[in-house]
């Protein structure tokens, strides 16, 4: 395409750029919008301009917190957004394409209609197409759910969306961005399934329940009052704001957004990609991880050690995980075995067949890191004319190069061999295999069928420097690890048990388990799966999620694809696969697997943080919820009034939780979000609603004074929402410690405070209402501590069992 023509395309009136807007992309006037123009922000307006209408001022203390709130959202996620535009241009599929006469390299958003691109194994096909030239194996799995490879020649359709197994061909683009068949299919176009994690679930149902409730909860009080109670329109409306304002949660989806944002932010920072932010949640709660072996333990680059003939047994030159006194040394850092001794003549018969191989690998011109190393080894001899090419993949386990009288293959020796030609170099193979090293061999199909072996190829393929240390911080985390292979499953247990993968010697050749009830049964009893097909990769998952088990899985290449769309949470190497990244929830961009112990950790640190500030929010929700639905049912007015609910909420939820967000905590949380901020907030909420109902009963009866009885209110509240803090702060270190004395000091500080005092409607008690408090106090600090050990007991029970039940796992 010229410069001249391209420049009509992308900047003319129909603007033919393949870039299409998901529901994903956020722009900055998007997330203003979201963050100012909620339900509950309505709900607040709605609010402030009844008490302006009353007149009752000094309520609308709230708004600061909210207008603070909704600034700090904005800001954060900016911010977080600003880095991720930045870290997602690096992580960008380019392609190669024809302009102007040349082949240049552009981003996947500068292609255009009419475009010649060049398509290569690993690849993800950027826009739809057909083929100009040369032979592909296309992946449609994602568009059509059928994993089998297709075969595209010249003038083939090609569908965006689609993934290139193996080949390479050229390409005329005709139809980018909106207009492609994947953009048309919008959520059938990629079935990553990027559900909403358990955490963001329950804390959106709280939302909506609180959100659902408010409406006619408020509109009963306010009726109720006027009508029941004899109140002015004016106290009505501040009684039922009292009521409403407890019942909204409206910093906690806030704290859960500006801490999945900073989460994010801080992985950008590590050179980490999140697709899907929810996705540190539930990589924080993984109990497996699967990881293939060659990208994750090992690099991403091979290199041939030695060459041997068939039935041989030569001196076995070490290989590089065998030298390094360190396992974790990357290849470039080692020690690098020469394939031939220098002294010695090589043997003729191999120099004859290496100069077959190096024309082999220039016909098959396959650019995977395998077929690198042997051109490295080998080099490219002359092209074959006239030969038909299968390239390698995953399902075939070898490549093939056809030609008029004779035939050669290049693959794995137990899947291309007979038994007995296997046989007469078992001992050669198993004893690289038991060094780490992967044997190739080399062989050519005789007319009648039979694969004689013409040469072996043993490689290396070097650890990744901190893969050890990776692997020990998932031990001591309680994380399994499943490593799932295309290799030798010897030689993966061998590599595995190098870099510490506990139970390394507990492995399986993939090619005996022949049904799903195989696969479901070796997943409890194997670490090492070898020889694995793509199918049975996306089964092995399955059958690990069937056991109840949250799966994390990473994969580099298009074959990985299927079984990271069915695992929980889906990871890829940035020198992987464009078709891997593109899939993935997470990509490691500069391929450093150690980068997933920041991932873990910032995971759990937002989920148990999450956890212990949804909890104080909660109880502040489920107290005023039934507070003021048993002052409608018992008709008496509803005892708190906006400014002393604002007072509570600062000191004992909304400062607090933002504090306690930020501490870090790498603890594994194993329990239900849903049930664990419920057990915790339950008894604390029940007590203090029970205890003030009561009161206002008490009250109206004795004809206490009204504003007195609130203050009275407030105390209780405070109480038991600062025992609340106490018991999550648990165990006490020196920064739970101070943020707990901080919230109690702070507010009796603001009571001493004539301003602040007024400001928040609290006045002195005569003696006799100070005794009321002190006996209605006294009874709600014994019955919360009462309920927190029985919920405790329970739980602990409830652990019991779930312990033996893993113990059963384990065995």
């Amino acid at each position: 395409m010229t410069s001249e023509k391209l420049k009509a395309a992308l900047e003319g009136p129909e603007k033919k750029k393949n870039k299409t807007v998901t529901s994903s992309e956020d722009t900055v006037l998007s997330i203003v919008c979201k963050n100012v123009f909620t339900y509950f922000n309505l709900v607040f307006a709605i609010i402030a301009v009844l008490l302006i209408i009353a007149r009752s001022y000094r309520s609308l203390t709230f708004l600061p917190i909210i207008i603070a709130n909704t600034g700090i959202g904005i800001f954060q996620q900016l911010r977080s957004k600003k880095v991720l535009d930045n870290l997602n241009v690096l992580a960008q599929a380019s392609y190669e394409v024809d302009r102007d006469g040349e082949t240049v390299t552009v981003p996947m958003d500068q292609l255009t209609e009419g475009d010649i691109i060049h398509l290569a194994g690993g690849q993800q096909i950027p826009a739809d197409g057909e083929v100009v030239e040369g032979t592909l194996n296309v992946n449609e799995s994602l568009l059509t759910g059928e994993a089998d490879e297709i075969e595209k020649t010249e003038g083939a359709k090609l569908m965006s969306g689609s993934f290139v197994v193996s080949g390479k061909a050229t390409a005329r683009l005709t139809a980018v961005g909106s207009d492609c068949y994947a953009a048309q299919l919008t959520t059938k176009a990629r079935e990553i399934k990027n559900k909403k994690s358990e955490m963001v679930n329950n804390i959106e149902l709280i939302i909506k329940v609180a959100g659902i409730m408010i409406i006619p909860l408020g509109v009963a009080l306010f009726v109720e009052a006027i009508t029941l109670n004899g109140k002015t329109i004016s106290e009505a409306i501040v009684s039922m704001v009292g009521a409403i304002i407890g019942m909204i949660p409206e910093g906690l989806y806030l704290l859960l957004t500006v801490a999945l944002a900073l989460g994010a932010m801080y992985l950008a920072q590590k050179k980490v990609l999140l697709h899907d932010m929810r996705s540190i949640e539930t990589l924080a709660r993984v109990d497996v991880l699967c990881v293939d072996k060659t990208g994750t333990i090992t690099s991403n680059e091979m290199s041939v050690t030695e060459v041997f003939l068939p039935g041989t047994v030569p001196d076995i030159v070490p290989s590089e995980t065998e030298t390094e006194t360190d396992p974790g040394t990357d290849p470039e850092d080692g020690h690098e075995a020469s394939p031939e001794t220098p002294s010695e003549p090589e043997d003729p018969e191999v120099t004859k067949k290496k100069s077959i191989i190096s024309r082999y690998i220039a016909t098959v011109d396959d650019g995977n890191i395998t077929m690198n190393a042997l051109v490295d080894y080998f080099g490219k001899g002359e092209v074959y004319t006239d030969a038909e090419v299968t390239p390698f993949t995953s399902k075939l386990k070898y490549s093939e190069v056809k030609m008029k009288g004779v035939t050669y293959r290049l693959g794995a020796p137990d899947i291309l061999l007979s038994e007995e030609d296997f046989n007469k170099s078992r001992e050669a193979i198993e004893a690289r295999a038991e060094t780490g090293l992967r044997v190739l061999v080399f062989a050519e199909v005789e007319e009648n069928g039979h694969i004689e072996p013409v040469l072996f190829i043993a490689l290396k393929n070097g650890i990744r420097k901190n893969a050890p240390e990776t692997f020990e911080y998932f031990k001591k985390q309680g994380v399994e690890v499943k490593v799932i292979s295309g290799d030798n499953p010897l030689t993966v247990s061998k590599i595995a048990h190098q870099v510490g993968i506990p139970h390394a010697d507990r492995y399986i050749d993939a090619n005996t388990l022949e049904t799903e009830e195989d696969i479901e049964k070796a997943v409890t009893e194997y670490t090492i799966f070898g020889r694995v097909k793509p199918e049975q990769k996306k089964s092995i998952v399955l059958a690990l999620k069937k056991h109840g088990l949250k799966v994390a899985m990473t994969g580099d290449g298009v074959n990985d694809i299927l079984a990271m769309k069915e695992a929980d949470c889906s990871i890829a190497m940035g020198n992987g696969s464009d078709a891997a990244r593109q899939a993935a929830q997470v990509v490691l961009l500069d391929s450093d697997f150690s980068r997933m112990e920041d991932i873990v950790s910032r995971g759990r640190q937002i989920i148990n943080n999450i956890t212990r500030s949804a909890t104080v929010f909660l109880f502040k929700n489920i107290f005023s919820m039934l507070l003021a639905i048993i002052a409608i049912i018992a008709t008496f007015n509803y005892p708190l009034v906006p400014s002393q609910v604002s007072l509570v909420t600062l000191f004992n939820t909304g400062v607090p939780a933002f504090l306690l967000s930020l501490e870090p905590n790498t603890r594994k949380q194993k329990k239900s979000f849903f049930r664990t901020i419920f057990a915790a907030a339950g008894p604390a909420a029940v007590t203090a609603f029970g205890t003030i109902a009561v009161l206002s009963v008490y009250g109206e009866r004795n004809h206490m004074n009204t504003s007195s009885l609130g203050v009275i209110a407030t105390y209780l509240m405070a109480i038991a929402a600062y025992l609340l803090l106490v018991h999550i702060s648990r165990p006490f270190n020196t920064y739970r410690s101070i943020v707990v004395q901080l919230m109690f000091f702070g507010f009796f500080l603001f009571l001493l405070v004539p301003f602040t005092r007024d400001l928040y409607m609290m006045h002195g008690l005569s003696t006799e209402e100070l005794r009321v408090l002190a006996v209605f106090a006294i009874a709600e600090i014994i019955i919360i501590k009462i309920l927190m050990l029985i919920f405790e007991h329970v739980r602990k029970m409830k652990r019991l069992e779930k312990v033996k039940a893993e113990g059963r796992w384990n065995k």
